[in-house]
């Protein structure tokens, strides 16, 4: 007899959200998480003073988007999110708006006005293309590039590639720049919440419907982006840091789910080629169903898998983040800002003055910024916080007379990096009664807005499979 209905492995946000939203479907989860505390990446804690985020965060897609819609549809408590505001690039001369479209392209004056002309060509060709289906999704944004641009401009797109994938403009796809920058919007499972919707009749509704399975109107508002487009689109940072995110999501769980943290999961059982339950370092817990939340690249670590799978597993991407924070003595006007900005030239990072959307997260009077750098994992860690560090005094000169609080943070952001040569896994596993779930699993948008989408996925992969209730 199972001991529960469902067994989350892993409790950072993608395991929490998981076991959230399914004990809603009336069904009893425990949660297994090794470490002493759930959260993972969603997580905020206090240094001398000031709340510092695990590593740099903005929400995406709050407007219409998968975390909104399932704090619509099961949370009790909803955090509150403050406006993101815009992206920046930094130069000698202060800030400069990042160019969401082909009319700010014109007037970004970074970069040599002949790179700004063949950029905004090649922006346009690759976005026809996309949109109506010309272009595969693994060709590299290098390969897109026109000849003869200036060194800042393959650094600025270098950055730009960096911030949307962790990866180089060599690495990083097309698609990815195009969605990353909000010319294509990504789509979520509309059928997760709702019954299987019954065919249209009339003539009206069937034409409405073709219309529809071919997007022509996606298609049309595509390409209107090319002058409408804004990156910053429906995102936000929320009140009380990242914390809250997870407070949310702790305070609206029901008393069916149980959560146990220091239980480290050491086997996923299965029988006859079904899961049946997982073994820890403190007993056994049967459960029908397993959902898996880790690292997907581990999973053959704790159950015998098909070859081809194995294989396929091993080839997740993933990339290495090294996250600074500064506690500033005082608030100074070179980040009286609120937004991120991406590129100082000569380096990429996303830094974001966060007590500037919450004053609270630093003691009165002061401030809170955290930069975040894609590091390389074969170098030396304190070499490349020395070079992170020098790149933000380059970027910023004089803010090493007002630090008071130096905090180093070594992570890596997301389980897989969307990059061209990439795999994702798949909800689904070759093992019954297992499911897959986080940032390794879908590929959309980044962060915590991608483990909700992962978890949107599950939803409707339960219930095609008929282990959740409508």
């Amino acid at each position: 007899m199972a001991d529960y209905d469902v067994i989350v492995v892993g409790g950072g946000i993608s395991g929490l959200l998981s076991a959230l939203t399914i004990s809603r479907h009336g069904k009893s989860v425990l949660v297994l998480e090794k470490d002493s505390m759930v959260g993972g990446n969603c997580n905020s804690y206090n240094v001398d003073g000031f709340q510092v985020d695990t590593g740099v965060h903005a929400i995406t897609h709050l407007r219409e988007g998968p975390l909104r819609r399932l704090i619509d549809e099961y949370f009790t408590y909803s955090p509150v999110f403050m406006d993101h505001g815009d992206y920046y690039v930094r130069t000698e001369k202060g800030l400069t708006k990042l160019p969401s479209n082909i009319k700010e392209f014109v007037t970004f004056d970074i970069l040599p006005r002949k790179d700004r002309f063949m950029l905004s060509q090649a922006l346009t060709r690759a976005l026809t293309q996309v949109t109506f289906g010309m272009l595969e999704g693994n060709q590299p944004v290098y390969d897109h590039l026109p000849g003869g641009l200036s060194a800042d401009t393959y650094d600025f797109v270098d950055a730009v590639a960096y911030s949307l994938s962790g990866k180089s403009m060599k690495e990083t796809s097309i698609n990815r720049i195009l969605y990353g920058g909000s010319f294509v919007r990504d789509s979520i499972s509309e059928d997760i919440f709702e019954d299987e919707p019954q065919e249209s009749t009339s003539y009206t509704s069937r034409i409405t419907d073709t219309l529809s399975r071919y997007q022509l109107k996606s298609h049309f508002s595509n390409i209107s982006r090319l002058a409408t487009n804004k990156i910053a689109y429906a995102q936000g940072y929320p009140r009380g840091g990242l914390k809250s995110v997870l407070n949310a999501v702790l305070y609206s769980m029901p008393k069916t789910v149980q959560i146990k943290t220091g239980s480290r999961v050491k086997k996923i059982i299965s029988e006859g080629g079904k899961v049946t339950g997982v073994a820890t370092d403190k007993g056994v817990f049967k459960a029908s169903t397993v959902v898996y939340s880790g690292f997907a690249k581990a999973l053959p670590d704790l159950i015998d898998l098909p070859p081809d799978y194995k294989e396929n597993l091993s080839h997740i991407d993933q990339t290495l983040s090294l996250t600074i924070w500064l506690g500033l003595s005082e608030k100074l006007k070179m980040f009286d800002y609120t937004g991120s900005e991406i590129w100082f030239k000569g380096g990429a990072y996303w830094a974001m003055p966060v007590s500037n959307h919450d004053p609270g997260l630093a003691p009165a009077g002061k401030q809170l910024i955290g930069f975040t750098f894609i590091i390389d994992d074969k170098k030396n860690i304190e070499s490349e916080k020395k070079r992170a560090f020098e790149l933000i005094l380059r970027a910023a000169p004089g803010i090493e007379n007002m630090i008071e609080m130096t905090h180093y943070q070594v992570t890596i952001p997301e389980k897989a990096a969307v990059t061209i040569n990439g795999y994702f896994a798949t909800v689904r596993p070759p093992v019954e009664n297992l499911y897959l779930v986080g940032t390794d699993v879908d590929n959309r948008s980044m962060g915590v807005t991608r483990a909700a989408y992962s978890v949107l996925e599950l939803l409707r992969a339960m219930k095609e499979d008929k282990k959740l209730l409508p």
